[in-house]
């Protein structure tokens, strides 16, 4: 095989996601702390998957139009540092693929050099050891193979090869992925999406070769949906939910729901489905769905009433932030936050979805508080999809987040909102308590799954009780401390809540304290100390 046309790119594109879709949970498990969140097999997942419904929007079946429209697609469906790094190595190749028909092996080669070079440039500190690492081994095997043969199998399982022996390296070059016994999430899923395409490669003959039919939920002839006034807005309710239970039928679920809207898409795979729908009847949809599985991160949004919102005359300077839990959500708004992206620990939101958020609201500079650090990079990308002028505040916890809004001043400029907001965030310190997911050993501490643990900083602490391991926190965060505030989950009710903060108060009689509900799942509680 020598060279590659638009089917057979799709079919490999395709076969690389399905093979992260059967692994994705296996890599999520790498993850070095034993927390809920951080899920890069299935950020990865869902940046990719989400990517390739794009190509059923191509009119053009040249291998140029296909990367294009795949690379647009990861770009504003990437999910976490590891789907953000995915779509900049596809941005790359595409880049490389522009114009072309087909590709032979030095095409390839260069092509994911380029995507490598783009990822590479989104980090402000590139980290060895990471997906970056087992990415740039690939492409480098790619070159040395393409400078010695034309044959694309030959190409596929060279770099396949070095790719893996390059992953098995990681622990030597990061010590925290040895410490843990795992090796790198990222390049796991980067490996695992080569793995698929490889299998692909392996078979192929040249004279067989044909496109898999590709289920999308638009058919080819259906035009996308123009807003030209109010008038035009024929279903009222944006709707999006996800879906999870064990072999959901998307291509049922997409039939029972095509006649109650417009714009439907129903992605993911057989456990997770995601949902988008404009209706007049969100509640029929939901119904329909229940049928079939639990529903979760549910927005049913007025069309008419955000069209309206977007006539009105903007303010000088907006904030969007993304929040986790109806309490902290409320609290951001409290302080003067216009737009709150509601994120989940275990599924980081996309590109697209903070764009939507920046969008809007009703300002022509907008400043972005991600409030995760796996969720920086996802933020950063709006800066350039945006026609708005945005600035990414790197929050990395909510603490971050509730501190830099407290120095927020709505009537000064942009620059000095962001020195003030910088140095705001600087100066709190974030503690979380939650139950390990699995059993770990990390910097001589073992803990089982199901057990209390605790993070001051990053550093994994652990105790007896939930009481004990939130005192054990606070102990580590207070050094130079005044105020300790507590921020309690949906799981841990107000009275328990105060009944731990009556003894907290007890403990550390020095301290002050406050407390509020934050509604945050899976943490019970997430702990500022200023």
């Amino acid at each position: 095989m020598r060279y590659l046309e638009s089917p057979q790119l799709q079919e490999v594109l395709v076969a690389g996601a399905a093979r992260l879709a059967r692994r994705r949970k296996e890599i999520d498990r790498l993850n070095v702390f034993p927390v809920p969140d951080g899920d890069t097999g299935t950020n990865m997942y869902l940046t990719f998957m989400t990517a390739l419904q794009e190509i059923g929007q191509v009119t053009e079946e040249s291998l140029g139009a296909v990367t294009q429209a795949v690379a647009q697609g990861a770009l504003r469906s990437a999910r976490g540092n590891s789907g953000v790094i995915l779509s900049q190595i596809l941005q790359g190749f595409a880049t490389v693929m522009a114009g072309k028909h087909r590709a032979d092996a030095r095409d390839i080669a260069a092509a994911l050099r380029k995507g490598v070079e783009f990822a590479y440039r989104a980090l402000a500190n590139p980290v060895e050891g990471t997906m970056l690492t087992v990415a740039r081994s690939a492409a480098e095997a790619a070159e040395y193979a393409a400078q010695r043969s034309r044959d694309l199998r030959r190409l596929s399982l060279y770099t396949y090869r070095k790719a893996a022996e390059t992953l098995a390296v990681t622990p030597e070059l990061l010590p925290v992925l040895k410490k843990a016994g795992v090796v790198d999430a990222g390049g796991q899923g980067f490996l695992v999406i080569l793995e698929g395409m490889l299998q692909v490669f392996k078979r192929f003959r040249q004279d067989e070769l044909s496109a898999i039919p590709l289920n999308f939920d638009r058919p080819e002839d259906e035009p996308l949906p123009r807003l030209e006034s109010l008038d035009d807005i024929k279903f009222l309710y944006c709707t999006e939910f996800l879906m999870r239970s064990v072999d959901l039928p998307a291509a049922t679920v997409r039939e029972r729901l095509r006649d109650l809207g417009d714009c439907l898409m129903v992605v993911g795979n057989g456990e997770t489905l995601k949902v988008h729908i404009h209706t007049n009847n969100p509640g029929t949809v939901l119904e329909e769905c229940l049928a079939f599985g639990t529903l979760h991160d549910i927005h049913i949004n007025n069309m008419r009433d955000q069209n309206i919102a977007m006539q009105k005359p903007n303010k000088p300077l907006g904030v969007v932030a993304v929040a986790t839990g109806e309490g902290l959500a409320k609290i951001f708004e409290s302080l003067g936050v216009d737009r709150i992206v509601h994120g989940q620990q275990t599924m980081n939101p996309s590109t697209e979805e903070i764009l939507r958020a920046v969008d809007q609201t009703p300002a022509d500079r907008v400043i972005i508080l991600p409030n995760n650090a796996n969720i920086i990079l996802a933020a950063q990308q709006v800066q350039s999809l945006s026609r708005k002028e945005v600035r990414v505040v790197p929050t990395r916890t909510i603490p971050q987040g509730l501190a830099a809004m407290l120095a927020f001043l709505p009537d000064q400029d942009l620059e000095t909102n962001i020195t003030k907001m910088e140095s705001a965030r600087a100066g709190v310190r974030t503690g979380e308590v939650t139950q390990a997911v699995r059993d770990a050993a990390l910097d001589g501490i073992t803990v089982a799954e199901g057990e209390y643990i605790g993070l001051a900083e990053g550093r994994l602490l652990k105790g007896a009780n939930l009481q004990e391991v939130t005192a054990n926190v606070i102990a580590a965060l207070v050094s130079g401390g005044e105020l300790v505030t507590l921020y309690h989950g949906k799981e841990v009710s107000t009275s328990e809540a105060e009944e731990l903060l009556r003894r907290l108060q007890e403990a550390f009689p020095d301290l002050e304290f406050e407390l509020y509900y934050g509604g945050q799942p899976l943490y019970h509680f997430i702990i500022a100390v200023e």
